[in-house]
């Protein structure tokens, strides 16, 4: 077949989101050739086009069309003739844009109805009917505004969506939308100008030669400001069709470990990244030191033994050292010294040689080599002496083949400083691509503070749900399909954002809600007994099978115990009113006939009337009923707060001074037995409570070596749904203080008002309070004293004084 290329604007309206998606699943198949580029601009203002065969066809749905016609034989335009004009009907069913409330109205209502019991639109596999209405709905605010009202057409898009190609299209088309054209130098030449699609944000890019690197620091636990720059960089190493790396910076034995880089590697596999290698800085170390002599042989770098505090103050206030005209040959003798790891040699270090004044502090003659007598956690004690980051990263970075340089833009200072590195040394150019860095309101990501949430013991470890590093997040149950949306959203944004957690708790709940099991807990403090009686009532205890999930049936299905005496859950009973109708989810609707015990209610007796209308009912509750092969399951709900109650911690601030004081709640609770087969990490929804994650399931020990373990229930940790009420901080602001107490004042005699009149009376009032024509009014309300007294309101104004009309 002969290559097929589709040329796409992400910023098209609507989105070109079902040609991008149906062109990235045909390219799964064998002997495909369809590429997607996304471009700035195309002939005639189209919004995508295709390219076959030096033909070029414009249009969503007609792309849609063709690529249906290429591949016809792989059965994406229907099994059969039949099939095949159902699906052509089906591509003139989407409203024309912009759509109006009626025709979407009537889409969703005939795809609903054609999707009825149906898990595609036309036969039992997918086609491009599928992908058309998908974009149809994705492009369509008013279609996404009604989808609730449509089970089946919810249920199916839902599947479609959190299919490969259509996450990728999604993400894909994201991210491109966001990316402002790059302009032409008027030296490129026409061919060079016909790959400007390839050229979306990293300079001097070019298509199969993009290197890209994340290199953590093996001190500590990644967070989810590592993860933005290790999904970026996976990102463009994709999309250029380059090379990813994972470096370790393993410059510093005094803060790193070992046990440090093997959980990266799994922090990194949580998040779906995956080096093509997995190097070392130290693995350079013999050559870095190398480059360090180079540097003093040629007077770019000197040894100096000024003591740090003087250092920091010389170079703040601009003053050179003493030690800066220090001779090559003696800087080589003193670093030599420090090599050795003796006792002199420690007090000294080697310094860049660029500047002692420059504007840019970073360029002031940064430390480039220091002395370190404790052992390397990979090379043992070979060395004594240490690169620094900014010494080692571009040196390596050149030597493994970086192109580009991904890095926040809190390094934008030291940018220069990197590329002097690597001018000194005669080393090949690195370009370097900055962006913001991500933050979060109330959450800490410095790597020393987390250390001492974890030294201090307000916490239980690096993975401890109330922490924003990867595996407290994911602890909590933050999906790696979330994450890597919601990093692909903030895309190459310049802005140093503080950002509230509203988003990508959304983002979650979007992506867990379609496949999250459904189950029953109920609050075990004041349960409350429920007698069934009337027709439908079991006359002993009976399991019944339920879906799961009754908008998704293959996540299967469950056992439900129907019961004469079943349970509620106290706050609902103190809601029912005698011969109230309440609906008991599953079973249907009953009577309150008796309620017994006030303020706490004991018990209840229910009258079935499962004829019932459960539209017509005010309350729709959850309930439990047992039987002995179906026993309870003892549940413990977890929810956390933040750490901290500012929202920005500033650098002058005391960590102690804005410790939350409560940050775990928990909750004991019963649910139904079909709990205790869960297991641990899996995502379910209590109906009517909200999201969980299993942190401990049936019969292990709890999670936390420090904590309670009882084996004989499930805890599960409370996922936020991003609401505000889920993502709010649960206490006040530090700030907050008690008002002074108002003084107490003798209070006046209350002076009732006289009765309003039965009937409406005549009341003569003046135009202008006190003066003015008289206007009578006829009313039933009592009269009241003015509030200022017998006074004509004056103000001060420059306006001339004219006579009132009314005035004789």
């Amino acid at each position: 077949m002969s290559p097929i290329t589709l040329s796409v604007i992400a910023k098209a309206t609507p989105p070109p989101n079902a040609a991008v998606a149906l062109a990235y699943s045909l390219q799964s198949l064998p002997n495909s050739q369809v590429k997607v580029e996304f471009v700035h601009t195309l002939p005639d203002g189209a919004s995508a086009q295709l390219e076959v065969d030096g033909s070029k066809i414009s249009g969503q749905n007609e792309i849609i069309k063709q690529l249906g016609n290429l591949f016809a034989p792989n059965g994406i335009c229907g099994a059969d003739q039949d099939q095949s004009t159902q699906i052509a009907a089906l591509l003139l069913l989407p409203p024309a844009h912009p759509a109006s409330f009626p025709a979407t109205t009537a889409f969703l209502a005939s795809l609903e109805q054609q999707l009825t019991l149906r898990t595609f639109l036309v036969g039992h596999s997918l086609s491009i009917a599928d992908w058309a209405m998908w974009g149809a709905i994705r492009g369509n605010s008013i279609a996404r505004a009604q989808l609730g009202q449509f089970v089946h057409t919810t249920r199916w898009i839902n599947h479609i969506s959190q299919m490969e190609p259509a996450l990728r299209a999604a993400e894909d088309i994201s991210v491109q939308s966001k990316i402002k054209p790059v302009k032409e130098k008027k030296e490129k030449t026409d061919e060079m100008k016909g790959n400007a699609s390839f050229d979306l944000g990293l300079p001097n890019a070019e298509k199969g030669k993009v290197v890209t690197r994340f290199p953590p620091e093996p001190s500590g636990y990644l967070h989810i400001g590592h993860a933005k720059a290790a999904i970026l960089n996976q990102y463009f190493a994709k999309l250029y069709e380059g090379r990813f790396l994972i470096r370790f910076d393993d410059t510093n034995p005094s803060k790193e470990k070992a046990e440090f880089e093997q959980s990266i590697i799994e922090d990194l596999a949580l998040l779906g990244v995956k080096g093509e290698a997995v190097t070392y800085t130290s693995d350079y170390f013999d050559k870095l030191h190398q480059y360090c002599v180079t540097m003093i042989q040629e007077g770019n770098a000197y040894a100096d033994d000024t003591v740090q505090e003087v250092m920091r103050k010389q170079r703040w206030d601009g003053i050179p050292s003493d030690r800066r005209n220090l001779s090559p040959a003696e800087s080589l003798a003193r670093f030599a010294e420090m090599a050795e790891g003796g006792e002199a040699g420690q007090k000294w270090c080697i310094r860049a040689k660029i500047s002692a004044t420059d504007p840019n502090k970073a360029m002031r003659d940064p430390v480039i080599y220091r002395g370190n007598p404790l052992p390397h956690h990979r090379t043992g004690d070979k060395f004594k002496v240490y690169p620094t980051y900014d010494f080692a990263c571009p040196i390596v970075d050149c030597l493994e083949g970086v192109t580009h340089a991904l890095r926040t833009n809190e390094y934008r200072d030291r940018n220069p400083q990197y590329q002097w590195m690597l001018n000194a040394l005669n080393l090949r150019k690195v370009e370097i691509w900055d962006y913001g860095r991500i933050n979060f309101v109330y959450t800490l990501l410095s790597k020393r503070k987390l250390k001492w949430f974890v030294d201090e013991g307000y916490v239980r470890g690096w993975d401890d749900p109330r922490f924003a590093t990867v595996r407290g997040i994911r602890r909590r149950g933050m999906t790696i399909e979330a994450i890597t949306q919601y990093m692909l959203l903030q895309g190459p944004s310049q802005a140093v954002t503080n950002l509230e957690w509203d988003v990508i708790w959304n983002i979650n709940k979007k992506v867990i809600d379609p496949v999250a099991p459904r189950f029953v807990a109920l609050e075990k403090e004041n349960l409350v007994k429920v007698f069934v009686r009337g027709p439908g009532t079991p006359a002993s205890p009976e399991s019944r099978s339920m879906a799961k999930h009754k908008k998704n049936p293959e996540i299967g299905t469950k056992l439900t115990t129907f019961s004469d005496v079943i349970y509620v859950d106290q706050k609902d009973a103190k809601n029912f009113a005698l011969d109230e109708e309440v609906t008991f989810m599953d079973w249907g609707n009953a009577f309150i006939r008796k309620i017994t015990g006030s303020p706490v209610i004991e018990s209840l007796e229910i009258e079935l009337n499962l004829t019932g209308d459960f539209k017509k009912t005010k309350q729709k509750i959850t309930w439990l009923g047992e039987s002995p092969d179906a026993p309870f399951v003892p549940v413990k709900l977890l929810d956390y707060d933040y750490l901290i109650t500012k929202k920005k911690v500033e650098e002058d601030d005391e960590l102690k001074d804005l410790l939350t004081k409560t940050t775990e709640f928990h909750i004991d609770a019963i649910a139904d037995s079909n709990v205790k087969s869960l297991k641990k990490n899996d995502i379910i929804q209590f109906e009517r409570i909200g999201y969980f994650i299993v942190d401990k399931a049936y019969g292990e020990p709890a999670h936390d070596a420090g904590s309670e373990s009882v084996l004989d229930r499930v805890e599960l940790i409370l996922i936020p749904d991003g609401k505000a009420a889920s993502v709010a901080s649960k206490a006040p602001p530090p700030s907050a203080k008690k008002a002074p107490a108002a003084k107490k004042v003798s209070a006046a005699p209350a002076q009732i008002p006289e009765p309003a009149p039965l009937e409406p009376v005549e009341t003569i009032l003046l135009s202008q309070g006190s003066k003015g024509f008289p206007q009578p009014v006829t009313t039933k309300m009592f009269k009241v004293d003015s509030l200022y007294g017998d006074v004509d309101p004056q103000a001060k104004t420059d306006m001339f004084t004219v006579k009132s009309i009314y005035d004789a």
